[in-house]
């Protein structure tokens, strides 16, 4: 027997998940908000903002640019982060619509 969730899911469904996916480490929610309060940044910047290794901090943008949260430009010799508008709004209103449901509750 099929689990009831198993069926195909709608293209919204499947972006939301991955927007949350990418959100889900506080390391990337901290990148997002240093980045958001810039046009953009180098590597270096945002390595001196968060307390990790410099590893762990390219597999975090990676996984934010792989969601396409993010995008870097390369400046040799840097790349320079910044915020996808286009996708930040798009995540903007799938999340304003999915917690802005009326819920039943139990």
């Amino acid at each position: 027997m099929s689990h009831p969730l198993s069926t195909d899911y709608k293209n919204e469904e499947l972006v939301i998940a991955r927007y949350a996916k990418a959100l889900g480490h506080p390391a990337r929610v901290a990148i997002m908000n240093h980045l958001a309060s810039m046009s953009n940044c180098c590597f270096t910047e945002i390595l001196n903002e968060l307390p990790i290794a410099q590893a762990t901090v390219s597999q975090h943008l990676k996984e934010l640019k792989d969601a396409g949260l993010i995008q870097g430009n390369v400046e040799p010799p840097k790349i320079k982060y910044c915020i996808n508008k286009e996708n930040w709004e798009k995540a903007k209103m799938l999340f304003d619509q999915f917690f802005g449901k009326k819920i039943k509750g139990c």
